[in-house]
């Protein structure tokens, strides 16, 4: 898949892979990366649920790669309400399937230390390269 950036906050792009198997995909190479998905919120159900509604599919995935996470809240613990990255898969209205994820050096940049950019850089580009692979 050709990444590029999507907004201030995301970088990603669309798939020709199916809803379901871009989220199976996108899982695998995270994981090639070093990351887990710890949660995985299905927008799509939980909107059905609580509002009645109904809309295309839409999950996002709480990724983290544990030894970047460890090193950063070790040295800003606060860090944590930042975490986990999230990686999102959705399809639009037309069928096409979109895999994004949040741009951890913009987030990343509310923190305001040095030491945490180059960790931030490093955790961009693991993702991006999940990403490529989708």
């Amino acid at each position: 898949m050709e990444v590029r950036k999507l907004s201030n906050y995301s970088f990603g792009g669309e798939t020709n892979l199916s809803f379901d198997d871009a989220v199976k995909r996108v899982t695998e190479t995270l994981k090639e990366q070093g990351f887990g998905v710890l949660t995985e919120i299905d927008a799509k159900k939980v909107l059905k649920e609580k509002l009645g509604l109904d809309r295309k599919p839409y999950k996002i995935l709480g990724a983290c790669n544990p030894h970047f996470a460890h090193k950063a809240i070790d040295i800003e613990p606060e860090l944590g309400t930042l975490l986990p990255c999230n990686v999102l898969v959705y399809e639009k209205e037309d069928g096409n399937v979109v895999v994004t994820a949040m741009d951890p050096e913009a987030a990343l940049k509310l923190v305001n230390n040095p030491d945490i950019d180059e960790i931030a850089k490093e955790v961009r580009k693991r993702i991006e390269k999940a990403l490529e692979r989708v």
